[in-house]
């Protein structure tokens, strides 16, 4: 019997400290990417509207990306080892009220730059959805062996460009996003308590 050993990370685990120190790290920098763009482009941001529709919107849809998640992670070996991967790295130095933070900080600054500033830089159409998703998948590679993982980040990504477009409110993918992040980060931790 071979015994399947459990790929390490190709950068070293984190502290707690680390890694919420990366993601508001990372956060702001896609914020000031956003706000140069935004300063030298010649384009408006993607608008946003506070209203209960497109909020119940956000939240059904971070919940069926939640749902399609989970459904890829039992049935897709590859996507749970390289989820596993990932998630390890990122959530298992992180105690449950830091969750809150890993929902808001991306879902506010990758959807602000992705979603906001990217969608109309590049046309606000079919390829403008493609290329900011694909640079959305790449933000989340976090090692030379996690292809797959950065596939399904490109497939909601796909799924929040369509969405911003579709409303024509950048808050549905914000609300989406935070919730896909809070509920998927919470069930893999209870799942390793």
């Amino acid at each position: 019997m071979v015994e399947q050993q459990k790929q390490e990370p190709e950068i070293p685990y984190l502290t707690r400290v680390q890694v919420l120190g990366a993601m508001g790290a990372t956060a702001i920098i896609l914020w000031i990417v956003a706000k140069l763009w935004l300063r030298f482009g010649n384009f408006p941001i993607f608008s946003w509207r506070w209203n209960e529709r497109d909020l119940l919107s956000g939240i059904g849809l971070g919940l069926i990306i939640t749902a399609l998640s989970g459904l890829t992670y039992r049935f897709c070996p590859p996507y749970r080892k390289s989820a596993d991967y990932y998630l390890d790295l990122v959530l298992k130095p992180l105690v449950l009220p830091d969750i809150i933070w890993l929902g808001l900080l991306p879902g506010l600054s990758e959807e602000l730059l992705f979603r906001g500033v990217m969608l109309p830089a590049l046309g606000a159409d079919h390829v403008a959805v493609i290329v900011s998703s694909l640079c959305f998948g790449v933000l989340h590679l976090s090692g030379s062996e996690q292809w797959p993982y950065v596939l399904w980040a490109t497939i909601v990504g796909l799924i929040f460009g369509y969405s911003a477009l579709l409303t024509g409110n950048l808050l549905v993918p914000i609300i989406a996003h935070i919730m896909t992040n809070l509920i998927s980060s919470y069930l893999w931790k209870l799942r390793r308590v």
